[in-house]
């Protein structure tokens, strides 16, 4: 599942290909994810310029020069496939003049396009402020791993990055969010915007074009290849459900 370091290169990548590029068709192939009608979408996108391409949070937007955005939500499998790729399972395709475009794909049919998407008051996990994350981890008794997932409270992290994030800051993913001491509170935050950065700009470097492909070399304990972290600990798995969770015994655990 692409997470945010992935979300931030693909949507610089579509914008670097499509910018001011007029939609001539939108294809709907999967009308029930759609939050309007197909002729909705078409009448607000067909003929207008695409302004730019963003993320948000989980999402991609596509922001038109008519002022109406639609937002991408890949979910679990979904991709970005340009059209010069063979298209399998299409959700939505754009279809540029000139003959470029791409499509939103997903083989379970679960990625979801929204038109004029809600603007969210929950915090980007690259805009968190100090004020904003001390206060938050200070309310919650719950597992500080769970609190980064928490898109209620913190947008854009998944369980790869949770992981990499608390093993930089060097916290147990079983932490309690409020047990957590202010010096490392900060540390985590610290932690946050520096790996999320740090990934983002590595993967661009291998994926300087593409809208679609996972990049895992970079990672240093959420891989299942690695025995070891780069400081020579041993990788501990701690499976529940299909969730994996990648740590050692560096991270201190914080309890109350």
């Amino acid at each position: 599942m692409p997470e945010l370091p992935d979300l931030e290169v693909f949507a610089a990548n579509l914008q670097k290909r499509f910018k001011n590029k007029i939609v001539e068709t939108v294809e709907v192939s999967v009308a029930k994810k759609l939050n309007v009608s197909a002729a909705e979408l078409k009448d607000a996108v067909e003929g207008h310029a695409l302004e730019k391409a963003v993320r948000d949070g989980k999402t991609l937007q596509l922001h038109f020069k008519n002022d109406a955005i639609v937002g991408l939500h890949l979910m679990l499998h979904g991709e970005i496939r340009p059209l010069d790729e063979a298209i399998k399972y299409p959700i939505v395709s754009f279809h540029f003049k000139g003959g470029d475009g791409f499509a939103l794909t997903d083989f379970q049919k679960a990625a979801t396009p929204t038109l004029n998407p809600e603007l969210s008051e929950i915090p980007d996990a690259l805009a968190l402020t100090p004020a904003y994350f001390t206060d938050l981890l200070a309310k919650k008794k719950v597992q500080i791993k769970v609190l980064l997932m928490d898109q209620h409270h913190i947008r854009g992290i998944g369980n790869t990055y949770a992981d990499e994030i608390l093993w930089e800051a060097r916290i147990s993913p079983f932490s309690i969010s409020k047990a957590i001491p202010e010096k490392e509170v900060k540390e985590l935050l610290k932690a946050i915007k520096h790996v999320l950065s740090k990934e983002a700009k590595d993967i661009a470097k291998k994926l300087p074009v593409d809208l679609h492909g996972e990049i895992k070399e970079f990672l240093r304990v959420h891989r299942p290849d690695l025995e070891k972290s780069p400081t020579g600990a041993k990788i501990i798995i701690d499976k529940k459900g299909a969730r994996k969770t990648y740590y050692t015994d560096e991270q201190q655990l914080f309890t109350l």
